[in-house]
């Protein structure tokens, strides 16, 4: 199992932290994995993305062009790197915020409203935390207790209390999934 994953939104939207939580997540279940980084200098309210890759082998190389799964969080990202995705790849966006949808149809599509969700939540910064909830979902490449101690690695400690909140919010995010289903 190797899974290619870029996600990218607006800095401040935790972008970031998924791919890292998802790459302490899987070194916690003794995958493979990689994480590279890339935003503007302006960071929160700029572009940022990351590239993250869960792997079951040694990983090759952790610049790619291709992703067997792409999560948009703004139409920046969805415009530029709908083109991205592997042909039957999954691409995960933020329903809410996005207006024009994805165009391809040899893709699997799954659109969450994650701030919608995480307002009725009462945070919208675990709005992240909901996406990831959906990406575990459709793909399991990590578990959720994994996903869980990789936050704990990520959010500062200061933030600790805010853990089972984020636990919910992915918990959240696996059941707008399965409601939601894969349309394609």
């Amino acid at each position: 199992m190797t899974e290619e994953i870029i996600i990218a939104g607006f800095g401040g939207q935790g972008v970031l932290s998924m791919g890292q939580i998802l790459c302490y997540g899987g070194v916690m279940e003794d995958k493979e994995v990689s994480w590279m980084p890339s935003y503007g200098p302006e960071m929160r309210g700029g572009t940022a993305n990351c590239i993250a890759i869960i792997s079951d082998e040694k990983i090759s190389s952790p610049i790619l062009t291709r992703f067997d799964i792409v999560i948009a969080l703004n139409q920046p990202s969805l415009d530029k790197f709908e083109r991205a995705l592997k042909p039957g790849g999954l691409l995960i966006y933020e329903a809410s915020t996005i207006i024009n949808p994805p165009t391809r149809i040899d893709i699997e599509i799954l659109p969450i409203e994650a701030s919608t969700e995480a307002a009725k939540m009462k945070n919208l910064k675990i709005m992240n935390m909901i996406i990831l909830g959906a990406l575990l979902k459709k793909k399991p490449m990590i578990k959720i207790e994994s996903a869980v101690k990789g936050l704990e690695k990520v959010l500062p400690e200061r933030y600790h209390n805010l853990i089972p909140l984020n636990k919910t919010a992915l918990e959240k995010g696996m059941e707008l999934a399965e409601k939601v289903g894969v349309k394609v």
